[in-house]
């Protein structure tokens, strides 16, 4: 081979080698469906499928981003990881322990996320959720604690980090400390430090233009917003919050980075609610349509990466039969949370309450005896139920994450499983493959099996982020 040869050879090396680095991604959106594993998003499009009596999908928008691949999952410590380890992962490539926000395996160090490196870099940064503010995930991205249970001590981190736009719920203890004490609440702090608290879209509009914004729901304590199914027009919804970020980031200057979180898929699935967590990615794949309008005026400045942090619920789209069904999920009018508590409001009433009561609740809301037409020993599984809960009283044995159930709630949407034809491994995470989807400039980069550690540094490699010096 000639030395010209070898010479091109050696500059096409060193072109490809630099490509990234030259990138020209100004606008990072960063989604994270917590809890979404592939068979949630599969099950989604096939759940929109059967509703327009098709087998088959219909595509959610993320899905047809052009780079669709896989990431391992497991934290520094556990096979099965938890919201904070993921979420401290996919924020600053780094495995931690579980139970950890934004620090290494052992406490002894913070670990950095790509939103702090972009913010150091001169953009402006966002972290969303439809949780709570200072629950795993958005606190990944801003706060260093060793307990993720820390949900005050978090929210004080808000400050220090300086990013320009936080939304959610609210705050899981804005006003009591990990040591179950008062304090001054973290509305009064974040106001102390120049932080403009919206509440709700007319709140937003009231301060758009004022600088930094902490936008909530609601003030007070709120874990998280009303999922998709019970929303109602004047409750805030994930895609508001989105639009709302980008108009308080938009910069032609240095750009912005934003984290979205659909954080109550997760919630969905630990209550093994499938009507309920389809609809929770559907309501995600809004704020993505946001996002990729965006990207649709900016496209070689605008990067999209949408994944997971885990799957919950070990969910199977099939229990046996070569069929589903998943069409009768479409019967569901409220999650199981909002049925537990329509039943529970009958148990409060101070009125006898009778089988037929719960019949005809269970008809309105689940479609039961009408479309959903339940065997004689399902019926018999539900009346027992009934009398546990009514006559005898029991309290329900299984404790869920993030659930206010009962034991005919429980029974009557594991009912509506069975004859959709799925079913639930535990109440749980699992270790399943997450998947990632990405558009932009440079998307090839996340190609092939991922972790989920290599995503921020991608991320940051692409968008030219420079690392926090400390």
């Amino acid at each position: 081979m000639g030395k010209r040869m070898l010479f091109l050879l050696g500059v096409a090396f060193l072109m490809s080698a630099n490509l990234f680095s030259q990138s020209d991604i100004k606008y990072v959106f960063y989604f994270i469906g917590d809890g979404m594993g592939v068979n949630q998003v599969n099950g989604t499009e096939m759940y929109l499928a059967e509703k327009e009596d098709s087998i088959g999908t219909v595509p959610l928008c993320f899905t047809q981003f052009p780079v669709a691949t896989f990431a391992t999952t497991y934290s520094a410590t556990n096979s099965v990881t938890d919201s904070s380890a993921a979420g401290t992962a996919l924020a600053s490539g780094e495995k931690t322990a579980n139970g950890t926000i934004g620090m290494n395996a052992d406490h002894t160090a913070p670990v950095y996320s790509v939103a702090q490196l972009a913010k150091n870099s001169g953009a402006k940064v966002g972290v969303i959720s439809t949780v709570s503010i200072d629950h795993a995930t958005p606190a990944a991205f801003y706060a260093h604690k060793p307990d993720r249970n820390m949900y005050y001590e978090i929210a004080c981190d808000i400050p220090a980090a300086g990013f320009d736009f936080y939304g959610g719920a609210g705050f899981a203890s804005p006003a009591t400390s990990f040591n179950k004490e008062e304090v001054v609440s973290i509305f009064e702090i974040l106001k102390r430090r120049n932080y403009n608290i919206a509440v709700g879209l007319s709140g937003y509009e009231q301060v758009k233009n004022k600088g930094n914004i902490v936008m909530v729901e609601k003030r007070g304590k709120n874990d998280a917003m009303k999922f998709a199914i019970d929303r109602d027009s004047a409750d805030l919804s994930l895609k508001q919050m989105t639009e709302c970020a980008i108009r308080s980031l938009y910069n032609r200057g240095k750009g912005f980075f934003l984290m979205v979180e659909g954080g109550m898929i997760d919630w969905a699935c630990h209550s093994n609610d499938a009507a309920t967590a389809f609809e929770e990615v559907v309501d995600m794949d809004e704020a993505v349509k946001v996002a990729f309008e965006f990207y649709k005026k900016y496209p070689k400045e605008t990067l999209i990466v949408v994944t997971a942090d885990h799957e919950t619920g070990g969910l199977s789209l099939g229990n046996g039969p070569y069929k589903l069904n998943l069409k009768l999920l479409s019967e569901q009018k409220v999650s199981k949370d909002v049925l537990a508590k329509k039943i529970n409001e009958l148990h409060k009433s101070g009125k006898k309450v009778e089988w037929e009561n719960i019949r005809t609740l269970l008809r309105d809301n689940l479609g039961f005896w009408d479309t959903v037409r339940l065997t004689k020993d399902e019926r018999s599984e539900l009346l027992e139920a009934f009398e546990d809960e009514f006559v005898k009283n029991e309290e329900d044995d299984e404790e869920v994450l993030y659930s206010q159930s009962g034991k005919v709630a429980d029974k009557a949407i594991e009912l509506l499983n069975r004859h959709a034809n799925i079913e639930w491994g535990s109440h749980g995470h699992s270790a399943g493959y997450v998947p990632v989807f990405v558009i932009g400039e440079g998307s090839e980069l996340f190609n092939g099996k991922l972790d989920n550690t290599d995503i921020p540094k991608k991320i940051a490699e692409l968008a030219g982020y420079g690392k926090k010096e400390k």
